[in-house]
């Protein structure tokens, strides 16, 4: 699979240095028959005569041989100009520098599982990369705009993209969408986004899919081929505006909570399989008696997928069920120790 990866990307270059060889091959049988050379010197006779150097014969030629000579310095003239050229131009351009790129990118796709695969490098897809790398999930983007692959490719390694249209289903095949956990489309166009979504859902019937919408029509469409959740970014800016004029106070205080434990108030989720496994069938009040870090647990999510805001301290703590726990900083770091949570 390698090999073939790597004949893809330099095909240019083997096929001149495979021409090249058959030149090399054809010009010393031809002297070995024809003027009776032995193979050294048959090859170095074609290596004069093909690089047109001008050194003298060996030996004096036969008529077919001259013949012969002629028609190899007709059919391969340039041959090593062109080798030379082509190697040189894939060196200077840095042609060989993405193609080893794309080599690596491909063998990293190989091992990739449980990531999530963003579709689209806007300014929706910039910030899902951002909270995805704050919190360490393992992701890749797909962006069909080839000039912007190269140049994340180039600026930031820790970025895993391939390129491609993430409309196409062998893109979305080659990205693992078998192994993926979540896939967030933010393609410009709706059309786009739904039919990305229904690809998606085709291939993994258990993916958490979240998709982008512009227009309030498409959200009911997008649900309908199965996105789990649909983000309308203007509706939700808009929102957020207007909030802070009829509510400044309210919105500052949910602005300062921050989602990627970078800012001083920090909410967390933390999932039941997290827990102790004595903890079963216990409450909420005996989870934050065992762990005083002064974190408080704001939310609590049912297996039936029911958001409890405020939950009661008598709430039982169930399998797959979710705690919602804010906390600043070191109280947030102070529990995941607590509990082994790894960032």
């Amino acid at each position: 699979m390698k090999l073939l990866l790597s004949f893809k990307y330099f095909k240019e270059i083997y096929y001149a240095i495979a021409f090249l060889m058959a030149v090399l091959f054809i010009g010393t049988v031809g002297y070995i028959y024809l003027e009776d050379y032995s193979w050294m010197d048959a090859f170095y006779m074609t290596v004069i005569t093909v690089s047109t150097v001008g050194f003298g014969e060996i030996a004096p030629l036969h008529p077919v041989g001259k013949l012969f000579t002629s028609l190899l310095i007709i059919t391969t003239f340039g041959t090593f100009a062109y080798v030379i050229s082509m190697i040189t131009r894939y060196l200077i351009s840095g042609q060989y520098r993405i193609y080893y790129k794309t080599f690596q990118v491909n063998n990293q796709l190989e091992k990739l599982s449980n990531h999530v695969i963003i579709c689209g490098y806007g300014r929706n897809g910039r910030q899902a990369v951002k909270t995805l790398q704050a919190h360490k999930v393992p992701f890749l983007v797909i962006e069909s705009d080839l000039e912007l692959v190269h140049k994340l490719r180039e600026e930031d390694s820790n970025i895993l993209v391939i390129d491609g249209d993430a409309t196409d289903d062998s893109v979305i095949i080659k990205a693992g969408i078998n192994r993926a956990i979540a896939l967030i489309t933010t393609l410009p166009r709706d059309t786009d986004n739904l039919f990305v979504v229904l690809t998606a859902r085709d291939i993994n019937k258990g993916l958490n899919i979240i998709s982008r919408a512009s227009d309030d029509r498409s959200e009911h469409k997008l649900r309908i081929a199965g996105a789990n959740n649909v983000i309308l970014p203007d509706k939700v800016g808009g929102a957020h505006m207007a909030t802070l004029v009829t509510s400044p106070d309210l919105m500052q205080f949910l602005d300062q909570i921050s989602m990627m434990g970078e800012d001083e108030s920090t909410l967390v989720e933390i999932q039941f399989k997290n827990l102790p496994p004595d903890f079963e069938h216990k409450s909420i009040l005996e989870l934050e008696k065992r762990y005083q870090t002064g974190a408080r647990i704001i939310g609590f999510k049912t297996p039936e997928n029911k958001i409890i805001v405020n939950p009661s301290p008598e709430t039982e703590l169930v399998p797959k069920s979710k705690l919602f726990v804010l906390g600043n900083i070191n109280q947030i770091i102070k529990i995941k120790q607590a509990l082994h949570i790894d960032d």
